[in-house]
């Protein structure tokens, strides 16, 4: 059975006035899927930070230790007092185990229901109820395919607007009609989260009256990009470096003029340079058969940094989402590495380039190496697959 990659992106944004926020969610990755758990605690502030917190992770450190539903949700009941002046639970939460082969196993309780989008459209989930210790809880098992994507949220969404731009709030079927829309455009969770939360902030004119959270799960067919940066440090290894361009699967992206002549050499194919896609601090980009996109180095991968630093940081406090979508060098980087990219496979060369060796060498190596490095911890923050190899 395929398995596919898991894009998982979750944001909240507190109440106006709160330090703190009541909603809190877990994800653990499991041996054969991730576990997700996202509970909403009582009112607001501390006390609902508190009570959100324990809810979630007593939750996730049961599963995760093959606790069944009715035992979690009874270790919670127990340990967690109700609200003795409103007689309401202690908090709402909604449980997400998902496999990489896309079987979901999902329980809710008192949480606005999930959204699950099927082939761009809204596609209904058959729901069993239960009675667990007096609560009643929503059962789901079904599989997710490649591409469908499922969106848990808090009831911050659903009262965004109220008393303001939208009387009664944000209502279900308007919330369904506007996440069809997005799944269309935005291929990512982070994208698809980050839109959502920024359009909450919107409908609350800044002012959020409540706690408000996303998760976001998508499901991707498996796609390696690979990039080669730098000459091998031994010449004999460039054969080696040669035989991983050929065999490598995926999109391959080189970056370097030296690293890219010898790769060409190989192939014995030639470069094609394209001279009219490139900005004052990102040289031209080319191309060459056998290969998708080919950089210049350090510039380029320099600005490949502050793009993914840019992406990731306005993605988090729910801003818009930067634009990546240039045709310099740079942009085309970022964007097949966030739009198309799970794994992302790195194959550095450690030769000195002669270019530096009377200009400051080391520090010019030094720099190249931190900013890979640099590039390689954004993409994991931004939940890739990285790994690297040292030529």
């Amino acid at each position: 059975m395929r398995k596919y990659y898991l894009d998982i992106t979750n944001l909240s944004m507190n109440k106006y006035g709160e330090e703190l926020c009541g909603d809190n969610v877990e994800i653990v990755k499991l041996s054969d899927g991730m576990l997700v758990v996202m509970s909403d605690g009582l009112g607001s502030g501390v006390k609902a930070n508190i009570l959100g917190t324990l809810t979630s992770k007593i939750a996730i450190t049961m599963l995760k230790e093959g606790a069944t539903i009715d035992e979690t949700i009874d270790t919670i009941i127990n340990t967690l007092p109700e609200c003795q002046v409103r007689k309401l639970a202690y908090s709402t939460f909604t449980i997400v185990k998902i496999k990489n082969d896309g079987e979901v196993y999902m329980v809710e309780y008192d949480n606005p229901p999930v959204f699950l989008f099927r082939s761009n459209r809204s596609s209904h989930i058959e729901k069993v109820k239960r009675i667990v210790n007096d609560k009643v809880i929503y059962e789901s098992r079904f599989y997710m395919c490649e591409d469908d994507t499922l969106v848990v949220i808090s009831d911050g969404v659903v009262h965004a607007g109220v008393g303001g731009l939208l009387n009664l709030g944000w209502e279900l079927p308007h919330i369904d009609r506007y996440l069809t829309n997005l799944v269309q455009k935005e291929k990512t969770a982070r994208g698809i989260c980050s839109q959502l939360i920024s359009t909450c902030k919107d409908l609350y004119d800044s002012k959020p009256g409540d706690d408000t959270t996303a998760v976001v799960i998508r499901l991707h067919r498996e796609k390696n990009i690979s990039l080669f940066i730098g000459p091998p440090k031994k010449k004999l290894d460039d054969a080696t470096l040669i035989a991983l361009v050929q065999s490598v699967p995926g999109k391959k992206i080189v970056c370097g003029g030296t690293t890219s002549n010898i790769i060409a050499k190989g192939l014995k194919t030639t470069i094609e340079m394209d001279l009219t896609n490139f900005t004052a601090d990102v040289p031209p980009c080319g191309y060459m058969n056998g290969v998708d996109l080919v950089t210049e180095g350090l510039l380029t991968l320099n600005k490949v940094k502050d793009m993914l630093t840019d992406y990731l940081n306005k993605t988090k406090t729910s801003s818009t989402i930067p634009n990546i979508r240039g045709n310099d060098g740079a942009s085309k980087i970022v964007s097949t590495l966030i739009n198309e990219g799970t794994t992302i496979n790195f194959y550095v060369g450690e030769a000195i380039n002669p270019a530096h060796e009377d200009t400051g060498y080391p520090q010019q190596f030094n720099l190249k190496m931190q900013i890979i490095k640099d590039i390689m911890k954004l993409l994991k923050e931004l939940n890739k697959q990285v790994s690297v190899r040292y030529l």
